[in-house]
């Protein structure tokens, strides 16, 4: 079993509109059955403007399985346009559930 965290640095402004996308991506998971995502925003930390979502998964290659998946349903692929627009930098980890 993995968990993957995404981390987003928002532009000024853009924490809600992001939180919202990944809303819409959460419920699409939820209607597959999946694990649901995890939503967090900074209260403290190194930037702010900070929205991190967590999932588990069960491995690597679900996760690409998982992603055509959800970009194939109309209603993420547009809920997720334009979402760079929003997002100065971020990254993606990976870790090993022990």
């Amino acid at each position: 079993m993995f968990m993957e965290r995404n981390i987003m640095h928002c532009k000024p402004g853009k924490v809600k509109e992001l939180v919202e996308k990944f809303k819409v991506l959460a419920d699409a998971m939820k209607g597959m059955g999946l694990p649901p995502i995890r939503i967090y925003t900074d209260v403290s930390g190194e930037n702010y403007w900070t929205v991190v979502s967590e999932q588990d998964i069960k491995s690597l290659d679900e996760m690409a399985d998982l992603f055509k998946k959800l970009m194939a349903d109309p209603k993420v692929s547009a809920a997720m346009k334009g979402y760079h627009d929003l997002v100065n930098d971020g990254r993606r980890e990976f870790y090993r559930v022990e």
